[in-house]
């Protein structure tokens, strides 16, 4: 039978989703299998119903994905994973778009605007096209801390603040690129406890910026190649934001397990 988990692999899994998979009277059976199915799906970005027969029917892998992106499970999952391993010393700041396929764009709800709909699922149009601005907070060793998502024409900027409100104490140093240099987002890191290592733009006068530490800065590039090497992640299929993050949230974690 194909897995996404050798035996190696599960061991390491399966006490980590035992902890916070939600505790019903009955557990469920062949959660490896339906596992896997998820992971398929999500790393090759193919539709619910393509998965191999071997993973099982596919409707089950479908709802416990869903099921569990609404009661935050895969959420919990990461932080469990990160907080064992997380570096502060260095922050690194990102975002990327992340083109939407046609089919993320769900229905609206009754008595919603299209602002309204985009705000809350977060797709939008910029010049790119129909997609979603992911931000990420990554550690030292360019690992994600944290995400946002906003519609695409968004600037990152401020999901900046969200982000970093999100770490349990202010990073040594905090590297961005010229997206955010602006002298009240330096100003904030300043009095927060933070040193703030952004470039200036072409026509902003010079400040202080360690090249030592912005010579660092391929990491969160990195970061997200590892992460678009998930189809699911690369390209938007899921309509909803939860489920479009809960996607996000199995690749940074998986990133984190991997050997």
């Amino acid at each position: 039978m194909q897995s996404a988990f050798p035996d190696t692999a599960w061991s390491v899994w399966e006490p980590l989703i035992e902890e916070v998979r939600p505790k019903g009277k009955t557990p469920p059976k062949n959660l490896r299998r339906t596992i896997s199915a998820i992971f398929w799906r999500h790393q090759n970005g193919a539709k619910w119903r393509a998965p191999p027969s071997e993973f099982g029917p596919w409707w089950i892998a479908a709802q416990l994905f869903i099921r569990w992106s609404k009661l935050g499970v895969w959420q919990r999952l990461f932080e469990k994973v990160k907080d064992r391993r997380q570096a502060l010393g260095m922050v690194f700041l990102d975002g990327t778009t992340i083109r939407a396929h046609h089919k993320a764009a769900g229905v609206a709800k009754k008595g919603d605007t299209e602002d309204a709909s985009g705000n809350r699922e977060a797709p939008g149009r910029s010049r790119g096209g129909f997609g979603t601005k992911v931000c990420v907070a990554a550690d030292g060793h360019g690992r994600a801390l944290s995400f946002t998502l906003s519609p695409g024409q968004a600037h990152e900027l401020p999901s900046a603040y969200s982000l970093l409100d999100d770490l349990p104490y202010p990073p040594t140093y905090v590297v961005c690129d010229r997206e955010y240099a602006s002298h009240k987002f330096r100003e904030y890191l300043w009095n927060r406890g933070s040193r703030p290592v952004i470039p200036p733009r072409k026509n902003d006068l010079e400040v202080a910026c360690p090249k030592w530490a912005y010579r660092h800065w391929h990491l969160v590039k990195n970061l997200w190649a590892r992460l678009k090497e998930w189809q699911a992640v690369a390209t938007r299929y899921e309509k909803t934001a939860v489920s479009f993050l809960s996607v996000i949230l199995i690749a940074a974690t998986a990133d984190y397990i991997k050997p």
